[in-house]
């Protein structure tokens, strides 16, 4: 396994390559943002590790430029930044996991090789159904040119549907990935929020992209309808 480990902490980033390599993994070492992303264009590696602030260039704009250029190696953010604000930007900027310092080497390690198991699949920057439109880190919708305005919940409702397009998801899948796995309220709100973008997104442009599968749950037509 090859990872790129990128940190301006010396001490700590000597002591996080030679735990990883007595795990029997590669690691190259980048002290600061820039150095760091021109590691990760030239190497080719299984996992990148990110610190947030770093001189240069920050850990976000690393991760966002290797996006914009194609690059979907996975990206774990290493950081003392532990604002739920942070974590979102560091996600919506394309990482794919967040851990903060001081952090359990064990699970530094465990997500790693969870990240390497689930590999770099490209996870676009705008998702599409014809011409529905959703940029997941703007949190902006469009129709055609027209911009629709939804909620935040109605933002991750629909940015779930995108994923899954011309796939059947089930009330309950849906429930996990938008209010998450406790959620013990009423299953049937999915359906008030399937209501809320029908209204939104469908029936002003005369279209019918969100369609209801009978004892099954809900799809959206991978022409955006």
């Amino acid at each position: 396994m090859r990872i790129l480990l990128v940190d301006d902490e010396v001490r700590l980033a000597d002591g996080i390559r030679r735990g990883l390599e007595a795990e029997g993994m590669v690691v190259r070492v980048a002290h600061d943002g820039i150095t760091g992303l021109d590691a990760a264009r030239d190497g080719d590696y299984d996992a990148i590790v990110l610190d947030v602030m770093m001189p240069g260039m920050s850990g976000y704009r690393v991760c966002q430029t290797l996006r914009a250029e194609g690059d979907w190696t996975p990206v774990l953010f290493l950081t003392a930044k532990d604002g739920e604000w942070d974590e979102v930007e560091g996600l919506d900027t394309g990482g794919d996991d967040w851990l903060t310092k001081p952090f359990s080497y064990p699970v530094l390690v465990a997500r790693l090789r969870a990240l390497v198991r689930r590999g770099g699949r490209e996870r676009p920057a705008v998702l599409e159904a014809g011409d529905l439109r959703l940029d997941p880190a703007a949190r902006r919708a469009f129709r055609g040119d027209e911009e629709v305005t939804l909620t935040a919940r109605e933002l991750a409702v629909l940015d779930f549907l995108l994923r899954r397009r011309g796939e059947v998801v089930t009330k309950r899948e849906i429930i996990a990935n938008v209010w998450g796995d406790d959620f013990d309220g009423d299953a049937n709100i999915v359906e008030v929020y399937i209501g809320h973008l029908r209204g939104k997104v469908d029936r002003p442009f005369d279209r019918s992209s969100i369609e209801t599968v009978r004892g099954a749950g809900y799809r959206l037509a991978a022409t955006g309808g």
